[in-house]
């Protein structure tokens, strides 16, 4: 099994940060991949930022200049910094990752459970 455990959401002030963190465990030989998604109720979950072995990011238009995606190969972590948070960020964040297998019978992408990021003053 191959779990992704994420933490660091919460409530912020407009204007303020927020750092999410997201461990990956298991039974797998390499992450190809790591990034963040959001989801808004009443719409698609959507992709925030992404990142490969490159240091790299691809991020959505509207988070551009304001959130940095980086990974610690060596603790299977990738984060997700969030300056100048607006209320628009709030969303169900969720970490995905692009992993190869040590089993057959596992899948290549994994999914978070979700955290929960309020932007409200």
């Amino acid at each position: 099994q191959v779990q992704l455990v994420e933490s660091g959401g919460g409530l912020v002030q407009p204007g303020g940060s927020l750092r999410l963190s997201c461990v990956v465990s298991g039974n797998f030989l390499a992450i190809y991949r790591m990034g963040w998604y959001r989801h808004f109720p009443g719409r698609e979950r959507e992709l925030v930022a992404e990142i490969t072995t490159s240091p790299n990011g691809n991020y959505a238009d509207s988070v551009k200049g304001r959130f940095t995606i980086s990974r610690d190969i060596a603790k299977n972590t990738v984060y997700l910094q969030m300056n100048n948070l607006k209320p628009e960020d709030t969303a169900v964040y969720y970490c995905n990752t692009y992993i190869r297998p040590a089993r057959k019978i596992d899948t290549s992408l994994n999914w978070g459970q979700g955290i929960q990021v309020t932007v409200s003053s």
